[in-house]
């Protein structure tokens, strides 16, 4: 990934992005923090909000960063918190998800929320993200579990 800031970075970053795929995503970058949202059966999670030290929520900040910090629930006004519960619950049934999973969220520098992308196969270690949603819930990692496997009877 790379973030240009001046027209004169494109060429750099696009000749990077093109030794990995033949096909590169360019996208505005939105300043404001990331969040995900799990979704288990018929219950939305308290949302996570993700800090990271670097630009990027990559490899690093997720899997070898002591300084990314997760916030849970995300945000701190209800209202807010309920919006992007709405938000995601409406892209969850307008995709066609079931079952559980988790979708990501960008809050731009103007207050407004945007969708980034659905997971249906999140991380399911102790430490993972909807295990961590699910305790701010009052769900145990074991509960978490059954509920997953219910959904999948």
């Amino acid at each position: 990934m790379s973030k240009v800031s001046e027209s004169c970075e494109l060429h750099n970053a696009l000749a990077l992005a093109f030794q990995h795929d033949d096909e590169v995503l360019i996208e505005k970058w939105l300043s404001g923090p990331e969040f995900t949202v799990a979704i288990v059966g018929e219950e939305i999670l308290p949302s996570i909000r993700i800090h990271v030290a670097g630009t990027f929520y990559d490899y690093e900040a997720k899997y070898l960063s002591d300084e990314t910090q997760y916030f849970c629930p995300g945000c701190e006004d209800p209202a807010r918190e309920s919006e992007i519960q709405a938000l995601v619950l409406k892209a969850w049934n307008v995709l066609g998800c079931n079952g559980w999973g988790r979708i990501d969220v960008m809050l731009d520098s103007d207050g407004q929320f945007y969708l980034l992308e659905a997971n249906t196969s999140p991380g399911m270690t102790s430490h993972s993200l909807v295990p961590m949603a699910a305790r701010q819930a009052g769900m145990s990692f074991s509960q978490l579990v059954v509920r997953i496997l219910d959904l999948a009877g």
